[in-house]
């Protein structure tokens, strides 16, 4: 299944998105040796990365032609997150500009790894293409 948006980090990650609909979402990660911290295990940064687009693609499952910006998010790391990973994602409550969602990481053997809340605000989707041509589409950050 691919993304429907173009997220150049996420595919320097290597995410893959696996379910996106009824206010789910999953993205398995494999992660490289790139991805790892000095002690050899998944990176807290690339896990918050998985659990921020898990959760925000959640979110965007029940309103597709919308986007979704992070207002907040707050992670809790439970064990070392090592080889293959999968993270899932739910919208817990949505109201007409907000989205409130869970998300959670697990790893090969099925062990929750991390856990996140996270408040996104939706927002209408812009054109794409290149800033200078089209400067539209920008998100503005007021």
């Amino acid at each position: 299944m691919k993304f429907s948006v173009r997220i150049p980090f996420v595919e320097l990650l290597g995410f893959e998105l696996q379910k996106f609909e009824g206010g789910e979402a999953e993205i398995t990660f494999n992660p490289s040796e790139d991805h790892l911290n000095s002690f050899d295990v998944v990176h807290g940064g690339a896990s918050m990365t998985l659990l921020d687009v898990v959760m925000a693609h959640a979110a965007r499952s029940v309103e597709t032609g919308m986007g979704v910006v992070t207002i907040e998010m707050k992670t809790s790391f439970m064990r070392a997150a090592k080889g293959p990973l999968v993270a899932k994602g739910q919208l817990l409550h949505r109201s007409a500009t907000m989205a409130f969602t869970e998300g959670r990481i697990f790893d090969a053997a099925g062990k929750l790894c991390a856990h996140a809340t996270g408040t996104f605000k939706f927002v209408a989707r812009l054109p794409v293409g290149p800033g200078g041509a089209q400067p539209l589409n920008r998100i503005s950050t007021d």
